[in-house]
């Protein structure tokens, strides 16, 4: 083999390792994968979580919905449910759907397939120990798919999902009346909205700029007759 059709083979490679990545921002390539990207059905908006638990931030946003009789669904890090078993719990406790989300917060186009697998193994063992509940739902960290992590969530059974709104709390300089715009703006019955109830995996504390911004997301979905209601 020479070194011209080694490159084209390892670029080809590439290509297909990362195929799913660009998913969240071109929504006909989720389609087109089976990545869900809004409800199967049209009965509310899916308020989901990404990161936790976290002791700080959790609890917040557990009352702002139990205040306003919302459901919502949390996608947990295997990691922080070792740390926070009890508030994992509490999550499921509450009426709230859980989903995966990794042991670590590490991307998948960075692990090995045997990596990602024993990784997501440790994660559904902690997790469903944790709350009695076995996740089916999974959404890998900063949302970026590999064809492995495609194939391995496939295979177990589960449903790979991604969102249609963000808050985007991340983001450096970010304000708790822009996340709500962005979230709200166009916003219609079967979306699903990604925000973070944990700080771990960013800048410091900026999850608390989305648990600021939940209540007013709660009062205009309110306002418009839009339910909370899980994904599945």
């Amino acid at each position: 083999m020479n070194l011209r059709t080694f490159g084209l083979g390892a670029f080809a490679a590439t290509c297909a390792w990362s195929a799913p990545a660009p998913a969240p921002h071109m929504p006909a390539l989720a389609r087109v994968l089976g990545i869900q990207r809004r409800l199967a059905h049209q009965n509310g908006v899916a308020l989901t979580f990404d990161d936790g638990p976290d002791p700080r931030t959790t609890p917040i946003v557990l009352e702002l919905l139990a205040r306003a009789q919302a459901t919502a669904t949390f996608f947990l890090v295997g990691e922080q449910v070792e740390r926070h078993g009890d508030l994992a719990a509490e999550i499921v406790a509450a009426g709230h759907e859980i989903g995966l989300h990794g042991y670590r917060h590490l991307p998948t186009l960075l692990r090995t397939p045997r990596g990602l697998d024993a990784d997501l193994d440790r994660a559904e063992a902690v997790i469903t120990a944790a709350t009695g509940r076995r996740p089916v739902l999974y959404r890998p960290p900063f949302g970026v798919f590999s064809t492995a992590a495609l194939l391995s969530a496939r295979r177990r059974g589960w449903t790979p999902l991604l969102w249609s709104r963000w808050g985007r709390e991340w983001e450096r300089g970010a304000k708790p009346e822009a996340i709500v715009r962005r979230v709200t703006t166009s916003l219609t019955a079967g979306d699903i909205v990604l925000l973070h109830d944990a700080s771990y995996y960013g800048l410091a504390g900026f999850a608390d700029l989305g648990a600021e911004a939940l209540a007013a997301i709660l009062e205009l979905l309110a306002e418009r007759g839009l339910a909370s209601v899980a994904v599945s």
